[in-house]
């Protein structure tokens, strides 16, 4: 399975960016997909997920902010991120398991850069 993020930039706080993954293969209701960020001097973290069944989650800090969704085409996955602060800014990865495991997924894209200023 091949990943490849794009839809990264420079925005100011308070506006709006919509990433994408888009996969070699079908993925809806066939891989657990997940949007991860890595600050500089940060750990990785999850930051929404998408299961089979087409359950969501979300990290505590951008719930309300952030929709993860997938196309009906079933190989693009999406996060819209709107309300976006200096704290959102890092490197985005999309990430696919067969199962919900997190940072233990086995498939990972190259990222795309957010940058987001006062």
């Amino acid at each position: 399975v091949q990943l490849v993020e794009s839809g990264g930039g420079s925005v100011q706080a308070g506006g709006s960016l919509t990433l994408s993954c888009e996969a070699s293969v079908q993925i809806r209701r066939r891989f657990c997909m997940a949007w991860f960020r890595e600050a500089p001097g940060k750990e990785r973290e999850g930051v929404a997920q998408i299961d089979v069944a087409g359950e969501t989650s979300y990290l505590n800090s951008v719930r309300g902010r952030f929709t993860i969704s997938q196309d009906n085409g079933e190989n693009i996955l999406y996060l819209r991120m709107d309300k976006l602060t200096i704290e959102d800014s890092g490197m985005y990865y999309c990430a696919a398991d067969r199962r919900c495991v997190g940072l233990g997924s086995d498939y990972w894209g190259q990222g795309t850069q957010v940058n987001v200023s006062s």
